[in-house]
């Protein structure tokens, strides 16, 4: 299944079968009600702090999949199988995340003149 990366979409495999996903407005408006978030900016600090739970990978997994088409619900998710478990539902997350918002800024100084 092919993934227009400049939309924001990524593909993976789920249950064995190949799913693509993305973070729409209305599944970012999703997660927003979710976690009660003011803003996209306080969403995107509340995954920025890298520790995620199971609960958030199932809520992002199935506003992507719903954002990409996919009429899943969360208990859907609950239920569903990625490689490597619940490391790998962690790196559809991350790389869902990437996509939307782009790579998260690097740890350290800031660049010298």
């Amino acid at each position: 299944m092919n993934a227009n990366r400049r939309r924001g979409e990524i593909a993976a495999e789920l249950d064995g079968k190949p799913f693509r996903l993305c973070l729409t407005l209305g599944a970012l408006a999703e997660l927003e009600a979710a976690y009660a978030a003011a803003d996209l900016g306080e969403l995107v600090e509340r995954f920025s702090r890298g520790r995620l739970s199971a609960t958030d990978l199932i809520r992002v997994v199935g506003a992507g999949l719903r954002g990409a088409g996919h009429p899943v619900e969360d208990e859907a998710v609950r239920t569903m199988q990625a490689e490597d478990g619940a490391a790998g539902f962690a790196r559809i997350v991350a790389e869902l995340l990437t996509a939307t918002f782009g790579a998260a800024p690097k740890e350290g100084p800031p660049p010298g003149p």
